[in-house]
């Protein structure tokens, strides 16, 4: 009896071994494995050097040989450091913030809303096709426009982080009306419906139902502007000429330019602070980039 019970189980067993199991599976654990260290290495690097007190970023080839915090503290007490990041934290947010509301307001217009004279057709073939043109082709017209604008509003012009808010969210709202529209059309046009004949309006359709239906490409689009634009440099340097109205990437891009008395160990310091905000949102939003980049490939 205990023999045709081990038979069964033996027949019934299914799982991979010996030379089948590396052959399917084993190497993808070491692929994985490889890629992994890969990846970890930069990371260990600029670790080890943000505390090595003697600052030195190249010709070590020891990792962690001295630890100590007075960079980190040199860094936050001695240096413009605070005041790039929150200049970051400012233009990320506030951009992301109307990146969304301006996206989702778009989205909303092209896939409920019919147009007259344009159409919805012609409106979304025109973002697409200025989308196609490279964003160093503005360079040029973004400065002389924000430098006449200076003399009018010197609140949006040039050296002035609003000038730079309201570039990255002209220069963002295409790509994202094309991303909520796809997930707006997921929404059936019955809720709307049904809605009307309770008496509500487009506002209160929009703000009270539809913005709720649509939290996860909501959060993935405020992600992703408010990565993009937390690192971005080009046009960051070329709007902000202050070193008190830098951001992070331009900041850190002046110390690395030295290439005589660069202070790789403020550099790697601040590179290591600068990174722990955008893990710790894609930690929280991680939930909601798979659902939000996928379900608006099902209709539209």
């Amino acid at each position: 009896m205990s023999t045709a019970t081990t038979q069964l189980e033996n027949a019934n067993d299914t799982r991979l071994r010996g030379a089948r199991w590396w052959k399917e599976i084993g190497w993808k654990h070491l692929f994985a494995i490889a890629m992994i260290a890969y990846c970890l290495f930069p990371i260990l690097y600029v670790a080890s050097a943000a505390l090595n007190p003697g600052g030195t970023l190249t010709g070590s080839t020891r990792l962690f040989t001295a630890v100590s915090l007075a960079n980190f503290t040199d860094l936050l007490t001695n240096t413009n450091f605070p005041r790039w990041m929150m200049n970051s934290f400012i233009v990320a947010t506030v951009t992301a913030l109307g990146t969304v509301v301006m996206g989702a307001a778009a989205a909303y217009a092209f896939s409920r809303f019919r147009f007259r004279f344009a159409g919805r057709r012609g409106g979304l073939t025109t973002l697409l096709i200025i989308q196609m043109f490279p964003q160093m082709l503005a360079f040029i017209a973004i400065f002389l426009l924000l430098l006449t604008l200076r003399d009018i509003y010197p609140f949006l012009g040039l050296e002035s982080l609003f000038g730079l808010i309201a570039v990255y969210l002209g220069g963002a709202l295409g790509a994202n009306t094309f991303l909520m529209y796809g997930f707006f059309n997921t929404i059936p046009v019955e809720i709307d419906e049904a809605a009307k004949i309770d008496g509500a309006t487009h506002a209160q359709i929009f703000w009270g139902m539809i913005m709720r239906l649509v939290t996860p490409i909501l959060a993935v689009v405020g992600l992703l502007s408010f990565v993009g634009t937390y690192g971005e440099f080009i046009l960051a340097r070329i709007v902000l000429a202050r070193p008190e109205n830098y951001t992070l990437a331009v900041g850190l891009y002046v110390w690395g330019s030295d290439e005589r008395n660069a202070p790789w160990g403020l550099f790697a310091a601040g590179a290591v602070i600068a990174a722990i905000p955008i893990i710790l949102l894609f930690m929280y939003l991680q939930k909601y980039i798979v659902s939000g980049l996928t379900a608006g490939g099902v209709k539209g």
